[in-house]
């Protein structure tokens, strides 16, 4: 079961496409929440949905469509560990969203 969601959120920060491997690229992405308490969350895009944050700014308001995924890891002294990713696979500019545009550090 794959477990998918579509969030409203604007974008905080966009980082560079990282080339993990020669088959396997990634970019990640941070946005926040619209409610009071704002949250941050990391978002990532991966190989050829690397060119989906092309079209996109820091401020913009979006909704993203992604993916809930995560893994079990064993190291080497035996702990288990679980890590989970938010997998991005549709990125679309809110309709009559007033985009504000801010210094990138990333970019």
């Amino acid at each position: 079961t794959i477990l998918t969601m579509e969030l409203n959120v604007k974008i905080h920060s966009i980082s560079k496409t990282q080339n993990v491997s020669d088959t396997f690229s990634k970019r990640e992405f941070v946005v926040e929440t619209k409610e009071e308490y704002k949250q941050y969350l990391l978002l990532q895009v991966t190989k050829d949905k690397c060119v989906l944050l092309d079209s996109h700014k820091v401020g913009q308001e979006v909704k993203v469509s992604l993916n809930l995924r995560g893994r079990l890891w064993t190291n080497p002294e035996g702990v288990e560990k679980c890590f989970n990713t938010l997998e991005c696979w549709k990125i679309n500019a809110v309709e009559g969203s007033q985009e504000h545009p801010e210094d990138d550090p990333f970019s």
